[in-house]
């Protein structure tokens, strides 16, 4: 009875609550898609929840917003072009029609250097109504041009990080046992110091006739260090003790099993935080394999780590075998 007691202390020991609840129970989804974003689609919020414009601008790719920034600056010099069109051209003083310009395109080349605030001058608004409206575009354009500047240093100056995950997560001898093993690199050529790591291990479990997903913080091999240069491998040692200890891929799978990765860490370039996440399924897992080296033989005076072979495996032979394919 101590005994059980005592392995069921164990196990609450090492659950984590990862923030997703114990009904995400779904044997179809995922909790972390492979980009890294959280697996979760809210209903019911607000519409400025719903829209959350500036989070979209900041973090959509850099083609969609050259596209909508584009989109923007043509639609409002497009509507303003045919305000002044049916105001009427002769409202715009200096249009010179021998150049073969139509009236349609005077008005909204017209509307581009008012709303730019170019101001050429050889074309200008005449009476209330026309100068009313190209006082109103060249404020929208002042504000325009001001959103759009905070947008751009947002997105320049927005931490991204570029972490690299090998495609499987391996299970591979380790010391005299064997132990899960994922391995990560630092795409980018900035400094990454201080980086942390936990890995979670989510199944799953029958509980009084109702199935409730559990969360089991991994103990690691190392969860720090000091300096992100080259590749790190994660490793967690399937011992007695491990939550994985007698697993198969079967029950992994019967299980839902899903292992997340979560990094941490600071940019030195900007001195700022930065984060990356990950997640394997059951059938991301591979049995029997090793990682072969990343780092190349260097004839110079710098060490050469070749991103290509992140996820690359030779076959191994396990100590004791823990889980069994």
């Amino acid at each position: 009875m101590r005994l059980r007691k005592n392995t069921l202390l164990e196990k609450e020991k090492q659950r984590e609550d990862s923030g997703f609840g114990t009904n995400a129970t779904s044997t179809t989804a995922r909790l972390i898609n492979q980009e890294g974003n959280f697996n979760v689609k809210k209903v019911g919020q607000s519409f400025e929840a719903k829209l959350n414009l500036y989070h979209k601008l900041i973090t959509m790719s850099w083609l969609k917003f050259a596209i909508v920034s584009l989109g923007f600056y043509l639609t409002v010099n497009l509507s303003f072009g045919i305000v002044y069109y049916l105001i009427g051209i002769e409202n715009l003083m200096g249009v010179d029609k021998s150049h073969g310009l139509s009236d349609f395109w005077e008005a909204f080349f017209f509307s581009s250097q008012t709303m730019t605030t170019v101001g050429y001058g050889r074309v200008s608004p005449v009476g209330y109504i026309t100068n009313i409206i190209a006082s109103v575009e060249a404020f929208l354009g002042l504000l325009s041009f001001s959103i759009l500047t905070g947008l751009l240093y947002g997105r320049f100056s927005r931490p991204v990080p570029r972490i690299l995950y090998s495609q499987k997560a391996i299970i591979a001898p380790y010391l005299d046992i064997n132990g899960l093993m994922v391995r990560m690199a630092n795409e980018k050529s900035n400094q990454l110091i201080n980086v942390e790591a936990s890995m979670i291990f989510s199944r799953n479990e029958v509980i009084d006739g109702v199935v409730k997903r559990k969360y089991y913080g991994l103990d690691l091999e190392r969860n720090k260090v000091k300096f992100f240069a080259m590749s790190w491998t994660l490793v967690h040692p399937i011992t007695e003790k491990s939550v994985l200890y007698g697993e198969t891929l079967e029950s992994l799978k019967a299980s839902d099993a899903e292992i997340l990765v979560t990094i941490e860490g600071i940019n030195d370039t900007f001195a700022d935080y930065l984060h990356s996440r990950k997640s394997y399924l059951f059938n991301e897992i591979e049995i029997g394999k090793k990682f072969s080296p990343m780092l190349l033989e260097s004839t110079g005076d710098t060490y050469l780590l070749d991103l290509e072979k992140l996820s690359d495996t030779e076959t191994a032979v396990l100590n004791v075998l823990k889980i069994e394919d």
